[in-house]
């Protein structure tokens, strides 16, 4: 590893910190040490790292806002990559808009109404980056991002730049076929359609006075822990089956939100991922539905 953390730094590709603790890097403040922490300050450098990284067979995981993330007590073993500043571009062209991977889902909701630009309003409640939203083609209030994407430019983990169209990407219910890549997003194109700034505007303060009566806002959360079943809410079966506010350790069941488990105070990763077990167990005893997690756990067990 020593090798490969010489050619990173003579390369010159931004801060590189070992032993580095994830938790405050995850909106759930919650995840042991990675074994360096690399964060590129150019796209150029971003590139530059995952060229080295493949090179040596380092294994590597991106990191963006963390806030779909679980990160377990032990950290990861390997190399974490934090999207950096040089990622949160925004370009308008028309009705199209072209943002970097590390540009926040909630501020491009507001800038792109604020442009007269409807199609992301959905958006306004998604705490992630750009690059987790496509990733994992995020969603609220009946829509998502195959709805509004036009393509992605993906950084693939040999360092090549390419460009998917939304149709290659093969999205399905927070899913993409980046799941099955080791890649990173580095910049996405939504196709908007023009409309009325009042009516936009309008329409995000709705949806945000919404999240702030249901969703446990002031608490360090990942968002919703798993997916809606077809046909059905992972929220509601949770709740039915009598779960809002149990507690494991430091993780609990939000009483607001039954999808949510918010970490009350000094959570550890092994509470959430006890608490999703026994969420799991209870619902499909009481329902038979198996609750898939759309939470991402890494880093060693």
């Amino acid at each position: 590893m020593q090798q490969v953390i010489t050619a990173l730094r003579n390369e010159n590709i931004g801060q590189i910190l070992p032993n580095e603790p994830l938790g405050p890097y995850t909106t759930w403040k919650i995840g042991g040490p990675a074994d360096y922490l690399l964060i590129p300050t150019t796209k150029a450098q971003l590139v530059r790292t995952v060229k080295i990284l493949y090179e040596h067979q380092v294994p590597w995981f991106k990191l963006g806002k963390g806030s779909n993330v679980l990160v377990t007590d032990k950290g990861y073993r390997g190399v974490v990559i934090k999207l950096g500043n040089a990622l949160e571009t925004i370009r308008f062209e028309d009705h199209r808009v072209h943002v970097g991977a590390a540009y926040g889902m909630i501020k491009l909701a507001v800038m792109t109404g604020k442009q007269g630009l409807t199609g992301l309003e959905f958006a306004g409640g998604i705490p992630g980056t750009v690059g987790g939203a496509v990733y994992m083609n995020a969603g609220a209030l009946g829509s998502d991002v195959s709805r509004v994407l036009k393509s992605a430019e993906v950084l693939l983990n040999t360092g090549e730049l390419v460009t998917l169209r939304v149709d290659e990407l093969d999205f399905t219910y927070r899913h993409s076929k980046l799941h099955d890549l080791q890649a990173i997003v580095t910049e996405a194109t939504f196709e908007l359609a023009h409309g009325d700034r009042r009516e936009i505007a309008a329409a995000m303060a709705t949806n945000k006075d919404r999240r702030l009566r249901t969703q446990p806002l002031q608490f360090a959360s990942a968002g919703s822990v798993f997916r809606n079943p077809e046909g059905n809410y992972a929220a509601k079966l949770i709740e039915e089956a009598g779960l809002k506010g149990y507690a494991i350790g430091g993780a609990e069941v939000s009483t607001q939100h039954a999808n949510f488990i918010i970490n009350s105070g000094h959570a550890s990763a092994q509470d959430v991922l006890t608490l999703m077990g026994h969420i799991q167990a209870c619902v499909y005893e009481r329902f038979g539905m198996q609750l898939i997690p759309e939470v991402m756990v890494v880093g060693e067990r």
